[in-house]
């Protein structure tokens, strides 16, 4: 069954995404903009609210599409809305390159992503406290974004 975000996952992406009409670049020196945008984004570009909407659907489209395709067990609604959540903020991953879910720097497949596909949800869960870091610095904005999205995954549906 394909998955789409609901309106809770898309309302708690947008409880730590800010608005930024001018490109800016984040913590890694990425040029960023709307909700976290960096696709094909140079320095002083600007644009409207309205496309910025549009991008932020599109950049989460993607992720529903890759959380579709690498997760081989059914999850409920609460547990992907938080996978999209976390996927948004932390990327795939690139071997060599980055972590992220899919992949780590080093080539594996992440513990969350392994543990999930094992069906081990409570193992995967916490997994979400690892992710606190920008760079080598605890952030206690990721703190509280992990805990929500690790809140959410645990919730089950109704």
């Amino acid at each position: 069954m394909y998955r789409m975000i609901s309106e809770t996952g898309f309302e708690l992406i947008m409880s730590f995404e800010s608005l930024s009409l001018e490109s800016y670049q984040d913590s890694n020196g990425i040029w960023n903009i709307g909700y976290s945008h960096s696709d094909n984004v140079i320095q002083g570009q600007k644009i409207e609210e309205l496309t910025a909407m549009s991008l932020l659907q599109s950049d989460i489209m993607i992720c529903e599409e890759c959380l579709n395709n690498i997760v081989a067990v059914p999850l409920n609604q609460n547990q992907f809305d938080a996978l999209v959540s976390f996927l948004f903020n932390v990327g795939v991953g690139h071997p060599g390159v980055k972590s992220g879910f899919q992949y780590l720097k080093s080539g594996q497949p992440s513990n969350m992503l392994i543990n999930i596909n094992k069906g081990n949800f409570v193992d995967a869960a916490d997994e979400f406290s690892y992710w606190i870091y920008m760079g080598s610095i605890r952030s206690p904005s990721l703190v509280k974004r992990r805990e929500k999205e690790m809140k959410l995954f645990m919730t089950k549906e109704a």
